[in-house]
């Protein structure tokens, strides 16, 4: 058994990015937060947080904070960007229970590890239709 992969490990291949960069939805468009969903604490941390914006009653239990677009959204440290490194291309030993061998291959170049990969799928399938 073999498993392949293509890994871009997030520490190393993106780096923190802007709402503007990722085209952040909340940036974009503006958000809202329902007060009486989020409780006493996360309202007032919203509403002390220097983002502008308007408190809207619905109606009895239904308030929110509107927030205008083109502002940094409260879940701008998750946003993260590719800076374009490789790809890498593996091929372990095993399948999703484990590699117990510890065999690990890391391809130079993409056709290579395609070229592994179709080697493999045909080794399967020969030995498939021997039965």
């Amino acid at each position: 058994m073999k498993t392949y992969s293509i890994q871009s490990p997030m520490a190393t291949h993106t780096r923190p990015a802007t709402c503007a960069e990722v085209d952040c939805p909340n940036y974009l468009r503006g958000w809202r937060i329902h007060v009486e969903a989020v409780g006493p604490e996360l309202a007032h941390t919203a509403r002390t947080a220097g983002a502008r914006f308007r408190e809207v009653q619905v109606s009895e239990g239904h308030t929110y904070l509107v927030f205008e677009a083109g502002q940094t959204c409260f879940g701008a440290s998750r946003h993260r960007i590719d800076i374009g490194r490789p790809q890498f291309f593996v091929v372990r030993g095993g399948d999703w229970r484990g590699n117990p061998r510890g065999e690990m291959r890391q391809h130079t170049k993409p056709e290579f590890w395609v070229e592994d990969f179709a080697e493999h799928q045909q080794t399967l399938a020969d030995a498939q239709n021997k039965g």
